[in-house]
């Protein structure tokens, strides 16, 4: 039984209102640090995503020679390389908990003229990480992983690539940017055919640093750099799986109103806002307008009776993330939820 003194009583609270500052998209702070880092100039990145697995990309990029420093709580100045200006790292790079920082960074140093060995913790050393080798691989990347290449610590020894058309077998925005990355300084186009579109930040930012991209319907194809790429500055937009707590508090309170401000609204991140109007929420989305090529904009949210739905197919990848919250608005609905 649990001692007098750490008990605590929640009690609900009869009015729940106010207005919500969201931490910055984690996925568009990473690429925002890593794609800058290889611009020729310096950018600064406002509303940088506080966490661990973004300061792990951070620190990896320094560990190869990029200078970013902090201006203030949450922004970042990033004085830019160029595409040849990266540097041998002298110790194991650490990408701690966070896929993103291996992989993006994994078809980056793929391109790369040394010799980078990326590790995590012991979590990340259990990810599969063969479907990342497979296609870096045969861009001629000389990659190496544990158990047979199935799983970090990976060791990659950086030289020329050749463009490629791979067909990816799952919609996952990791390794299609990490292609993308390598694909920068291959020889050759690259082309990405997706069963369904996943979230599109990569291309989003290179189109806007001035790369060659092209997407039609669910095929990208990439031509390599004949100029570094261009600094972007950068308000990162909200991050709206943050944003999704709020979303699911404000529908389910019986007396809420609750304004989420500057909130991503990127279309193939937007699962969730299409499933809480599908389930009846009283949702509405105001002020839209852009950051660096990304949509954001404000979301007013208030008290609803929500109503079962059936979820499937290509709205699975836009709310991976938020499928245990959407649970949760599902318990106190009427009728029964299915997700497929």
């Amino acid at each position: 039984m649990a001692k007098q003194d750490t008990i605590r009583k929640v009690r609900p609270c009869p009015r729940l209102e106010g207005e919500i500052a969201l931490p910055g998209d984690k996925s568009i702070s990473h690429r925002a640090a890593i794609f800058n880092s290889l611009a020729k100039g310096k950018a600064e990145v406002s509303n940088f995503a506080p966490g661990r697995d973004c300061l792990a990309t951070v620190n990896c990029l320094k560990a190869l020679g990029v200078e970013i420093s902090r201006k203030g709580s949450g922004n970042l100045l990033i004085s830019g390389t160029g595409g040849d200006g990266l540097t041998e790292a002298s110790d194991v790079l650490d990408a701690w908990n966070s896929a993103t920082t291996m992989r993006l960074l994994s078809g980056l140093l793929s391109s790369q003229p040394f010799l980078s060995i990326v590790t995590g913790d012991a979590s990340l050393r259990s990810r599969p990480m063969g479907r990342l080798i497979e296609p870096l691989r045969s861009m001629g990347a000389e990659i190496y992983g544990r158990g047979k290449d199935s799983f970090a610590p990976l060791v990659i020894k950086g030289g020329k690539l050749r463009g490629i058309e791979f067909l990816l077998p799952l919609p996952t925005a990791q390794i299609k940017s990490a292609i993308l990355l390598a694909g920068l300084f291959a020889q050759g186009k690259t082309v990405l055919h997706q069963p369904v579109p996943s979230r599109d930040h990569s291309e989003r930012l290179l189109k806007r640093m001035g790369t060659q991209l092209e997407s039609n319907g669910n095929s990208i194809s990439l031509s390599p750099l004949t100029s570094p790429l261009s600094p972007v500055n950068l308000c990162v937009p909200g991050d709206i799986s943050s944003a999704a707590y709020f979303l699911v508090a404000g529908a389910i309170h019986p007396d809420a109103r609750i304004v989420v401000r500057n909130c991503g609204i990127n279309p193939t991140r937007t699962g969730i806002i299409d499933a809480l109007l599908a389930m009846g929420a009283k949702l509405r989305i105001e002020k839209e307008r852009w950051e660096a090529g990304e949509p954001l904009a404000d979301i007013v949210v208030e008290s609803s009776e929500l109503r079962g739905i059936e979820l499937g197919g290509d709205i699975i990848p836009r709310l991976i993330d938020e499928i245990p919250i959407l649970a949760v608005a599902s318990s106190v609905a009427k009728v029964k939820t299915v997700i497929r």
